[in-house]
């Protein structure tokens, strides 16, 4: 039992003193959502054993993502992450803070002084007017004054009168000024006070950590916390410009946008940015039979009444989009930011430069009839950089006018795509469905048979030859019993365009006034009994 008893006094400190501890965030790991936060903890440490206690974390960390190293000669035991029941707040303030408050201070003091300057005068002339009311209201009193005497009262009444009168002029001459003064005074305060709530961290929830620590020697020690937050994020952002004059050049300046709102300021930190995505999609998506049939009239009705009867209806899940994930640190890109940054929480998205690719694209007028009453210009690129683009918001320019905005797709190096930078109003299309003598226009149809005429036409009133890829579209069909069948004059140049079945393209060149038409001829068949759907 002794034995025992012995151990037990060498394996347990008799009480564990709270060492007093400094903390600061140094560099920060930011997801498309979420990050990795790491924190410095510095102390001076003595032999034995300690608790180091950081009472301002955000209460939404997850301490099961929790983790923590200290300096050599330092060791680790139990920690505790509490949400309630907080440990005092160690009252600190940093320097801007400091400065602000003081400000702060100063305009209220300076707004009491007006204040008080302007009662001062109100009350010289309520003064004067309480003298001059006075002297007015005094009544001789019986007859025992003479004429003289009365003559001198009068004289006395009145120049008092006169000197209260103008005491109350003067002391309202000196209102104006002590009242401009005094909204000066207001103005600089609430300036103050802006500048302190923009160095002030916002109200919030926290969660105190206690770490119980042993120190084998005397000697500044730290500890490095990391932990994750899940309100932040980055994304890329682009300005897609393309000059035409002097040769066609699309320039794709590339620009990273950053914000957080974990519940704390990020001062001077070192930032990097991953593609990583720890909360993304980890398992394949789930793909249902797709049936498509004839079926007969009756049948739809049928299907109609059961459908009216249905109370809910069950739709094929709509997954995210792909994420993006390429090779630079295994499969993840990691972007480093070359100096320190501060990132306020919920107050601002911070906007980093990064850098600016040049590369000369295709350029085509991109013509859809059945769509659009005018084409479009496209360009089309490779991405000649050996630098990932990843998906992100896009600003689009040509020859310096804002056209819109759009999407940029992942684009790996290597990797082709198309950008559209809006209407060519000189293009003109239309899509024209020539009478027929039955009266329909464009389609001639029966119980059995359909066939639709159309006449594409593209027209350049600009002063240049255009490459037009024009688009138009016939129906297609999986069921022997349903033939469809197109004739074009011209022929199309490429069909079933990007693998897209019944989908035609044409290629051409148009010079400037000039004109083009093409005839479409679609028809299908299906058997006696049954119903086009």
């Amino acid at each position: 039992m002794r034995l025992f008893a012995l151990l037990a006094c060498l394996a347990s400190p008799v009480m564990a003193d709270t060492l007093a501890a400094s903390s600061h965030i140094t560099k920060v790991i930011v997801y498309d959502q979420g990050a990795q936060v790491t924190r410095d903890i510095l102390f001076t440490a003595t032999p034995g054993s300690h608790q180091v206690v950081i009472p301002d974390l955000p209460a939404q960390i997850d301490a099961g993502l929790l983790r923590l190293s200290a300096s050599p000669g330092v060791g680790i035991g139990a920690w505790s992450l509490r949400t309630d029941r907080l440990p005092p707040p160690v009252e600190s303030m940093t320097t801007d803070q400091a400065r602000a408050t003081a400000t702060v201070d100063q305009a209220q003091d300076a707004l009491r002084q007006a204040e008080d300057d302007i009662a001062a005068i109100n009350a010289r002339v309520e003064a004067a007017e309480a003298q001059a009311a006075f002297l007015m209201s005094t009544r001789a009193e019986g007859g025992a004054l003479t004429p003289e005497a009365l003559t001198a009262l009068s004289q006395t009444v009145a120049s008092g009168v006169l000197a209260a009168k103008q005491a109350a002029l003067a002391a309202r001459a000196d209102l104006p000024a002590a009242e401009t003064a005094r909204d000066a005074a207001q103005k600089a305060l609430d300036r103050a006070r802006v500048t302190l709530a923009a160095v002030l961290p916002d109200a919030t929830e926290l969660a105190a950590l206690t770490i119980t620590i042993t120190a084998e020697t005397a000697a500044e020690a730290h500890l490095t916390l990391t932990y994750t937050v899940s309100e932040a994020g980055w994304q890329p952002v682009y300005d897609l410009s393309l000059t035409r004059t002097g040769g066609d050049k699309l320039t794709i300046d590339r620009g990273l946008l950053v914000s957080q709102s974990s519940g704390e300021d990020w001062s001077q930190v070192a930032l990097t940015l991953s593609t990583a995505q720890p909360d993304a999609q980890s398992e394949p998506s789930t793909l249902y039979p797709d049936l498509q049939r004839l079926i007969d009239p009756e049948e739809i009705a049928k299907e109609r009444l059961a459908s009216d009867a249905t109370d809910a209806v069950l739709a094929e899940p709509v997954m995210e989009p792909e994420v993006v994930q390429v090779a630079r640190q295994g499969d993840v890109v990691i972007y480093t930011y070359p100096s320190a940054v501060d990132v306020a929480s919920g107050a601002e998205s911070l906007r980093l430069a990064f850098g600016q690719i040049t590369v000369t694209p295709e350029i085509t007028a991109n013509a859809v009839p059945r769509r659009d009453p005018t084409a479009f210009v496209v360009a089309h690129f490779t991405n000649t950089s050996g630098e990932i683009l990843l998906p992100g918001q896009a600003l689009l320019l040509r020859d310096g006018n804002l056209i819109g905005a759009t999407t940029l797709a992942k684009l790996a190096p290597g990797a082709e795509a198309d950008i559209a930078f809006g209407a060519v109003e000189g293009l003109l299309l239309t899509r024209e469905m020539p009478t027929r003598s039955q009266g329909d226009r464009g389609i001639l149809s029966s119980d059995t048979e359909r066939t639709e005429t159309a006449v594409l036409r593209v027209r350049n009133l600009t002063g240049e030859s255009w490459p037009i890829h024009l688009l138009d579209q016939v129906p297609y069909s999986e069921e022997e019993d349903l033939q469809i069948s197109y004739a074009a004059d011209p022929a199309p140049t490429t069909t079933d365009v990007d693998g897209q079945r019944g989908i035609l393209a044409w290629d051409f060149i148009l010079a400037p006034t000039e004109e083009t038409a093409i005839t479409l001829q679609t028809s299908l068949r299906w058997p006696a009994g049954k119903s086009l759907q």
